[in-house]
């Protein structure tokens, strides 16, 4: 219903009143509705646009919540949201003149990839391949095989695995891509080398990089979290806040608190890198005005090719194998990345959005993921192969039509309010 509105010009002369029930957690979705669109369309700043929301006798609103279980710990508020949609906006991450929410709602569906693009041509959050493809607790998993065609036609050239060593990397190696492990556990947050690790590949590597653990929202949306205040200068609170609504229910628990306490030295980080940079490129001009005589072509090694690096600090991405003493993410039984792929698969799928045009960009955006649960789709007759990779490689790699069948079901748990 909300892309209806933001894509419909037969309303633009039209007064539009937007009402929700007393249910808090829709209120609070309503607002960052009418938030976002006084943001994006009415230019309005963050604060403009909250303190209108605020305004009269109006109820403070629910925070938005992680996908984890039980109380909220972490209060990200609707202005965080605001805030964090204004700052995706000025880094042009995303467009509504080519936002295909279509496509959109295809490859998030669990069956067709669970994936998301966080940071448009540079980070992709998927949940984690799996040896074969199978249905699980009721999740559809796919191998690795499946997301060839989607990652090559998107120029993913890298893959960071956090959660244990479940398929072989030599599966994604010998397809071409670079594969990575920068294990740490479940629930947790990451130390200092895995952050630095992480960093470095990213900003080494040419392409997209597609980033996963188990469910590939906890671990995953830490570490891109960390990217975004070092590189984009996010706050923390606008860094979950993007991340959530690109992929709700991200970055959970104390990994909220822990993107909080790192904001400041990531901050440091990405400005000590910018300057270095910009004195390296003044001296690279000043040297080139000086020398114009003498320029001359030099095929010569650089050491601070990416793919030096990359070989000497973290070893040949071909050299990561499966092995019986790989770390776990924890105890027997379910883990908590099981259980939020189980969520995510019982969710419903959204009901047809009427009047969106089908657009060409896989950039990612929703400005609200309703709590409501609408009914099943009847267009929807497709069931999951429960042993055909090749099936599934067709599902994720082909591009989606801009039929109503194509509307995906979205995380949510049962009793949280989130983006």
């Amino acid at each position: 219903m909300c892309c209806s509105l933001f894509f419909s010009f037969t309303l633009t002369r039209k007064r539009i009143v937007h009402y929700t029930s007393f249910d808090q957690r829709k209120r609070s979705n309503a607002a960052v509705l009418i938030g976002g669109y006084a943001v994006i369309y009415l230019k309005k700043t963050p604060e403009e646009a909250y303190r209108a929301l605020i305004s009269g006798s109006n109820a403070s609103y629910l925070p938005f919540r992680d996908a984890s279980f039980g109380n909220c710990t972490f209060n990200l508020t609707v202005l965080d949201c605001l805030q964090g949609i204004r700052k995706a906006l000025q880094h042009g991450f995303f467009d509504f003149e080519t936002f295909d929410v279509d496509e959109y709602e295809h490859y998030e569906r669990v069956e067709n990839g669970d994936l998301n693009w966080i940071v448009p041509g540079k980070f992709l959050a998927f949940s984690g391949p799996h040896p074969k493809t199978k249905i699980e607790n009721g999740y559809p998993l796919h191998a690795p095989e499946a997301y060839f065609p989607y990652f090559r036609k998107h120029n993913v050239t890298t893959v960071i695995r956090l959660n244990k060593k479940i398929y072989d990397s030599k599966r994604f190696t010998d397809a071409g891509f670079d594969h990575y492990d920068l294990f740490f556990l479940d629930g947790s947050t990451p130390g200092d080398i895995i952050i630095r690790r992480f960093l470095h590949i990213s900003e080494s590597t040419d392409g997209a990089v597609a980033v996963h653990c188990k469910a590939g929202l906890g671990r995953t949306g830490t570490l891109i979290g960390c990217y975004l205040m070092k590189h984009y200068r996010f706050t923390a609170g606008e860094a979950i806040a993007w991340i959530r609504i690109c992929r709700p229910g991200s970055v959970i628990g104390p990994q909220q608190n822990f993107l909080e306490e790192k904001q400041s030295a990531m901050w440091l980080l990405g400005d000590s890198q910018r300057s270095q940079k910009n004195k390296t490129e003044e001296r690279a001009v000043s040297h080139l005005i000086t020398s114009m005589d003498d320029l001359a072509l030099n095929p010569a090694h650089n050491p601070t090719n990416p793919a030096h690096n990359n070989s000497n600090m973290f070893g040949s991405p071909s050299s990561d194998r499966l092995t019986d003493s790989e770390p776990v993410d924890s105890g027997p039984g379910l883990t908590q990345g099981d259980k939020l792929r189980a969520l995510k698969s019982r969710r419903p799928p959204r009901p047809a959005t009427t009047g969106v045009h089908s657009r060409s960009s896989s950039q990612p955006l929703r400005l609200s993921m309703g709590i409501g649960q609408g009914p099943s789709s009847p267009l929807k007759t497709s069931k999951f192969p429960a042993s055909s990779s090749s099936a599934a490689a067709k599902r994720i790699g082909r591009s989606p039509s801009s039929s109503a069948s194509n509307m995906r079901r979205s995380v949510s748990p049962p009793t949280s309010c989130l983006i």
